[in-house]
């Protein structure tokens, strides 16, 4: 049973590496041609809108409105 476990544990563990959903999240791709812009641009693939925190960006954007007395 212990040999069934190890097995078990070591199929699971290969899963586990780092792993990005788009080139350009990749520090080591920052550089390449389809992460400059104007490329990126167009496929919004840019990594400073891929690794930034967009809605962090968003609500500071934002002012709250005044209420007018």
């Amino acid at each position: 049973m212990f040999k069934y476990l190890l097995i078990f544990v070591a199929f699971m563990l290969q899963g586990c590496e780092d792993r990005y959903r788009y080139k350009c999240q990749n520090p080591d791709y920052f550089h390449a041609e389809e992460c400059q812009k104007p490329k990126c641009l167009f496929t919004q693939q840019c990594p400073e809108y891929l690794v930034a925190p967009i809605l962090e960006k968003k609500v500071n954007d934002v002012q709250p409105e005044k209420p007018n007395p």
